[in-house]
């Protein structure tokens, strides 16, 4: 009986354990997310999932190109996953002919895949506040991003973390390159 009851009590303290580890984990390591659309491709494509690194952005701040994740500010369980094209403290503008330029000097950037048509709110020149980041999908022209007043700029304390690694499908597990 007594071997019963340890058994017992140390399978309810494996249990809580793992429980424990597991929310910790989810609430503070990582998460996963799927990707809907495709405003991201060719790096992310429609039915990828992803996991997202909570960690890194609490011991150093996002960096330009890093691909991050945070809340649609509009709908509820909805997040976005886009590329930090300005960082704070940057004047950000896009041109007619879809040039992006950061403190007036033209971005040499390989992300976007195409012109950007549509430059948005981005035409006039924004100057990024102490904790904003300005976003762009990299399929500039099927992007939902900071170029539209339903997104804006990102404040960091929105941030939930960068996009590291890609687990679905199989075919392309792997390191998601940001820069």
């Amino acid at each position: 009986m007594k071997s019963i009851v340890k058994d017992v009590v140390s399978l309810c303290l494996y249990l809580a354990i793992i429980l424990g580890c597991t929310y910790l984990a989810v609430n503070y390591v990582a998460q996963r997310t799927a990707v809907e659309g495709s405003s991201m491709q060719p790096t992310l494509y429609d039915g990828d999932n992803i996991i997202v690194d909570k960690l890194t952005y609490q011991y150093r701040e996002p960096r330009r190109y890093d691909i991050i994740v945070f809340p649609y500010r509009y709908e509820r369980d909805t997040y976005y996953v886009k590329r930090i094209i300005g960082l704070p403290g940057e004047k950000v503008r896009i041109d007619t002919h879809g040039t992006i330029f950061i403190n007036d000097e033209a971005l040499d950037e390989h992300y976007g895949t195409e012109t950007i048509r549509q430059p948005g709110n981005a035409f006039t020149p924004r100057i990024l506040g102490k904790d904003e980041y300005f976003v762009l999908g990299d399929n500039r022209n099927d992007s939902t991003d900071s170029r539209d007043a339903s997104v804006g700029l990102v404040r960091r304390a929105d941030i939930i973390g960068r996009a590291l690694l890609r687990i679905y499908p199989f075919t392309s597990i792997g390191i998601i390159e940001s820069d």
